[in-house]
């Protein structure tokens, strides 16, 4: 059994810091007084196991950790050189990266130069879209476990999408393709600041999945972005998922099987309407929906993987 690390790393996706605290090492999660972004140590609803220890940034000096996993830009960039000693940032390092290119799709240099810094893609579709020069780069997949167990029902003859902030982020995140959606069929939204756009609103993350359980089916109208974890929380859940044939959506999503991804929003609509029509139907794709799900993104490779990240960076 490798020795147990002290990781050093932020709060940026709560979901998947959950997610990635499965893995049996100690994580010391940054906060400050404020709970600024990336600050908000083991804040929030989520059920933190006892190896996520929250560290006070002013505390930080004197702090002894194995590994350092940077998850934002600005952690790179600014935390690293004003935060951390100059021996601190000699500590073996890891880079997450959540997110494909957002300027250039496959022109863009990600900005993490350094050939002793490992670069984690979530998805290989954001794997081959970065240019990483010479920088090492690997992939691990999402792994999900529900922090409270939900069951799919679809007794609600509606879609839900979970998109966070989605006025604000418009058409990169399928603004336009939900509201032309929703003109043809009963779909609800849920996230931050989805009241302005007639959504319901935040649900906590401890209840989202048996909320999202209830609706026939899950629409992903999202653009370009990664694979979002709400997709894969809701296949867990034995929801079928309806959504655009973009980044690595095709490769989750069988049409016919679990559900229906293409680039033709009017096709999407149909789809739902016969769902709509057809529970059995939309339960036999969820069906099948979980059961991929659970074998390729189950928490136990998750874990088995970051596991091999971390002894092959701190060896």
């Amino acid at each position: 059994m490798p020795r147990k690390l002290r990781i050093l790393t932020w709060h940026v996706h709560g979901n998947y810091l959950f997610n990635l605290t499965q893995v049996p090492h100690d994580f010391l999660v940054l906060a400050d007084e404020a709970r600024s972004p990336g600050y908000a140590g083991r804040s929030g609803t989520l059920p933190w196991g006892d190896n996520v220890i929250e560290l006070p940034v002013s505390e930080l000096p004197d702090a002894e950790f194995d590994c350092v996993l940077y998850q934002s830009r600005a952690h790179w960039e600014h935390e690293r050189e004003h935060l951390l000693s100059s021996a601190q940032q000699r500590i073996p390092s890891v880079y997450l990266e959540h997110d494909p290119p957002q300027e250039h799709p496959v022109s863009t240099r990600h900005f993490v130069d350094d050939r002793n810094t490992l670069v984690v893609h979530v998805t290989p579709f954001n794997r081959l879209m970065w240019d990483m020069g010479d920088t090492p780069a690997t992939v691990v997949e999402h792994g999900v476990m529900l922090p409270r167990p939900a069951a799919y029902t679809g007794e609600l003859p509606r879609g839900i999408a979970i998109v966070n902030n989605l006025a604000r982020r418009g058409r990169r995140l399928g603004l336009d393709v939900y509201c032309r959606a929703r003109e043809q069929v009963p779909l609800d939204l849920v996230g931050m600041d989805s009241q302005r756009v007639g959504g319901l609103g935040e649900i906590e993350n401890t209840g989202l999945a048996a909320f999202a359980a209830r609706y026939r089916f899950f629409f992903n109208p999202i653009r370009w972005t990664s694979l979002g974890l709400a997709v894969v929380e809701a296949m867990m859940v034995g929801m079928p998922i309806i959504g655009l044939a973009t980044t690595e959506m095709v490769t989750v999503v069988q049409n016919g099987e679990s559900g229906y991804v293409d680039t033709r929003v009017d096709r999407l609509v149909a789809h739902m309407q016969r769902l709509l029509e057809d529970p059995e139907d939309a339960r036999r794709l969820g069906r099948n929906a979980r059961r991929y799900a659970e074998s390729r993104f189950g928490i136990e490779r998750f874990v088995k993987d970051w596991m091999q990240v971390f002894t092959a960076v701190t060896s």
